[in-house]
């Protein structure tokens, strides 16, 4: 066997499916010196005993171009490689038990359209027709996807591998990494060790595609990847005699999935309390190694299983499998540079979908990695989504029990994760918990979403049509809209900017103007360079050298690294100071008369107008009130110490009762900000989505001389738009948005919703998302005939590209 060459460009660290893709990927577009390195053999880990599935549709658009991309480049592998890779279009049918689980299907189905993926609703009669062999009896209805398929996964890997090696890259096996050299913020150096010797290779990036064992060497790398390995199970029949092709078949209330694999058929689970494994490390041994047999844990599925395809009764099982598969804690794979360093990337945590994501994965990181930019909006699985504190040994653990179960689970809109709770509280967590607060959970923090009334559970209890808690919403919404509403915001991030060039530094990593006085605020974007959007913050100066930058909850982290990959030469210091301060919302039109009840100072327009902060007396201590709204009505967002968190709580809630004060949740932010067509950054806004056509260029500053993604806001400006970001409200008041429903004009699918909510001050469902429009003015577009599709019906909606709740914003600036 070969020894590694002393440097490299890039070295790959795993020789699974996806480090075997990247490595294709790198070399498809001419990196030439890749080296990957697996400790035992291909596909020893996870791949060789992989089911094979091969689906197109995802959650989002594009995870979706992502699994489609996969299918396709497996379809031409073979004829590239000469190596078979066992991929064929099967089709694929998922039927559903339950009329809420029919519900999702139908929602999933107008989303494919919306994604231009072939589907076909299917009746129970159509479901037998199309799969004859199953039991069709409680069977509400199903889906049916004819270009699914299934392939050899073992097969796939090693034609990915076969094809990198065609363009240069060596693929070494049973070469161990034992560790990484590190200078700063940069892997220097990959030191291996094999039965020829030991050594080191010189590199310039390094990609994790380790699988189980990434979350062990990002340790390595001084980078948090967090997953852990589960137990998954699957048995395979003996021959069944005359067993013909099938399309693959899911039925998700019974967490199993069924696929005929050579004239057998293989039954997989998802079951809903997992069973962690490797919690003591995986044996060094581990090579295509099978895990000890649960029949008692499987059994419960198997029975379910004979009843649903009768034929399994007759039919010996052959193989009764047992390995390992790692879990992440959103059930969403990582993929991307790592936060904590500038050449670390990953790939791995895939959660049961690396065979059907693994070709899209590969592609994307290799784009990205030679381009220096995401190719497209990754938000959904990019590492720097992932907080430090979930690399947790024991966090995992816990969450890992949970997060396989849920790929099969009900996936109703506002589902909160049971497991690993509780890590992360605001100094107002007793408060808010004593007075109903129920609480939903968002990058470790536990945040009050809605507020029960006395006497009743505080509980979700989950539904596609209006669930348990939409009257307390709407009611805290009025509140808000009527009177005025507090709210819990500490988990948003915080961030300080500070030093002497700190003004310089952010008028060049952003779009707006940070040339302001202090106590100034400023709502900006951070730009790539495509005038894409990375970040949607606000930017608040506290002195001459230094501001407040204020970020989602749940891209602290993503908009740090941002920040810190930007800093050049730049003289500031960042820093996180997220948990040094707690933040209450005061929303509404009495908003001002409860803070003159509590403070001396002046909240007049004059004193304190929209979009300025100032230093005030509450109470008897002291806080710093900054007056702006994502709720669209008169309010401040009051930022105190967490020592003096509860003082300004208990003063507030005292005092509010002469006001009409109510307590309200997160789902009201959200149900507000639609009204008033607030973004959504990760939804409506994303790095793909130019700052002009999400309409927001009046946050942007064009005429300074130099920032980040200004040459392709001049030019988008100069060439026109080719798409623009809508408000829609839909005229039938019943029916309800989430995301990804399909947006038709004139009749025709022309994109999806990128948000929706309820708006109850508007009366009907509010959502946002774009229309092609090249050449065509604001009138033209909004002279079309709007629907959008609910889970297989059109519904009529009103259009609007001003907001339409109080497009003045003559609210906010009362």
């Amino acid at each position: 066997m070969p020894l590694p060459p002393k440097q490299a460009r890039v070295v790959i660290i795993g020789g699974g499916v996806i480090g075997c893709s990247v490595a294709y990927h790198l070399t498809k577009l001419g990196w030439t010196d890749v080296v990957l390195l697996e400790r035992k053999q291909l596909c020893s880990g996870t791949t060789w005993h992989a089911a094979g599935l091969i689906a197109q549709l995802r959650a989002t658009q594009n995870m979706t171009r992502l699994a489609r991309y996969s299918q396709e480049l497996y379809g031409t592998l073979e004829e590239e490689t000469s190596m078979s890779t066992g991929f064929k279009r099967v089709g694929s049918i998922t039927v559903a038990l339950t009329a809420e689980r029919q519900e999702e299907l139908l929602r999933q189905a107008s989303m494919a359209r919306a994604f231009g993926v072939e589907v076909e609703p299917i009746s129970p009669t159509e479901v037998q027709a199309r799969y004859g062999h199953l039991n069709c009896e409680g069977v509400v209805g199903g889906v049916y996807l004819p270009l699914d398929g299934q392939g050899d996964p073992s097969n796939i890997a090693l034609a990915l591998a076969k094809g990198a090696r065609i363009r240069g890259a060596q693929v070494l096996e049973r070469t161990r990494v034992t560790g990484l050299r590190r200078d700063g913020r940069r892997v220097t150096g990959v030191h291996w060790q094999s039965a020829e010797g030991e050594g080191e290779i010189a590199c310039d990036h390094v990609v994790n595609c380790a699988g189980m064992w990434a979350h062990e060497v990002g340790r390595m790398a001084g980078t948090n990847v967090p997953l852990h390995a589960c137990e998954h199970f699957y048995i395979v029949t003996d021959k069944i005699p005359g067993l013909e092709q099938l399309p693959v078949l899911r039925v998700p209330d019974e967490c199993a999935y069924y696929k005929e694999d050579a004239g057998s058929i293989l039954l997989g689970a998802f079951e809903p309390n997992a069973k962690p494994w490797g919690m003591n490390g995986i044996p060094e041994s581990f090579e295509f190694d099978q895990l000890p047999e649960d029949f008692d844990h499987f059994e419960p599925i198997l029975e379910m299983a004979v009843n649903r395809l009768p034929m399994l009764a007759e039919a010996g099982i052959q193989t009764f499998f047992n390995g390992p598969e790692s879990f992440t804690p959103d059930d969403a794979y990582h993929l991307g540079l790592a936060p904590e360093m500038d050449n670390v990337w990953v790939a791995a945590g895939f959660n049961s979908v690396g065979i059907q994501s693994a070709g899209g994965a590969g592609m994307a990181l290799a784009d990205w990695m030679e381009t220096g930019e995401k190719p497209f909006d990754l938000g959904d699985v990019d590492i720097s989504r992932m907080q430090p504190f979930q690399g947790n040994r024991h966090y995992l653990f816990e969450r890992s029990k949970e997060t396989l179960g849920l790929l099969y689970a009900d996936h109703f809109p506002y589902r909160q994760k049971a497991t690993a709770r509780g890590v992360r509280r605001t100094p107002l967590h007793e408060q808010l918990k004593a007075r109903g607060a129920v609480f939903g959970e968002l990058a470790g923090w536990e945040r009050a979403n809605w507020f029960a009334n006395e006497g009743e559970p505080g509980e979700y209890r989950y539904s596609w049509k209006r669930q348990n808690w939409f009257e307390n919403s709407a009611a805290e919404h009025r509140a808000v809209r009527e009177r005025v509403g507090l709210y819990d915001m500490s988990s948003f991030g915080k961030l300080r900017v500070e030093g002497p060039d700190a003004e310089a530094f952010l008028n060049y990593v952003g779009g707006g103007d940070y040339s302001v006085p202090v106590g100034k605020i400023v709502y900006t974007q951070f730009l790539n360079s495509r005038a894409g959007i990375e970040a949607d913050v606000t930017v608040t100066r506290l002195s001459e050298t230094a501001f407040l930058v204020v970020t989602p909850a749940a891209t602290r982290l993503s908009d740090e690294t941002w920040l810190r990959r930007h800093v050049g030469d730049h003289r500031v210091v960042i820093t996180d100071v997220t948990a040094g301060e707690a933040v209450l919302a005061v929303m509404g039109p009495n908003a001002r008369a409860l803070l003159q009840s509590v403070s001396p100072n002046d909240f007049s327009n004059e004193a304190n107008p929209f979009g300025t902060a100032q230093m005030i007396e509450l109470g008897m201590g002291l806080a710093r009130v900054h007056r702006v709204t994502y709720v669209g009505e008169l309010g401040w967002e009051v930022y105190v110490s967490a020592d003096m968190a509860a003082h300004a709580f208990e003063t507030l809630w005292e005092a509010g009762a002469d006001h009409g004060l109510k307590l309200c949740g997160m789902h009201m932010m959200d149900s507000c900000r639609i009204e008033k067509a607030f973004r959504h950054f990760g939804h409506d806004i994303t790095c793909e989505d130019h700052v002009l056509e999400a309409g927001l260029g009046f946050a942007v500053k064009r005429d300074k001389p130099e920032f980040i993604g200004r040459d392709a806001l001049l030019r988008k400006r100069d060439a026109g738009l080719e798409r623009r970001l809508v408000q829609f409200r839909l005229t039938d008041p019943e029916p309800l948005l989430y995301h990804a429903e399909p947006i038709l004009r004139d009749g025709e699918v022309v994109g999806h919703l990128t948000s929706g909510n309820y708006g109850h001050t508007l009366g009907g469902a509010v959502g946002l998302g774009y229309v092609p429009c090249p050449g065509e003015t604001p009138a033209e577009l909004l002279a079309s005939r709007f629907e959008i599709e609910v889970a297989g019906v059109r519904v009529a909606a009103e259009a609007s590209l001003k907001p339409m709740y109080d497009p003045r914003s003559e609210r906010v600036k009362d």
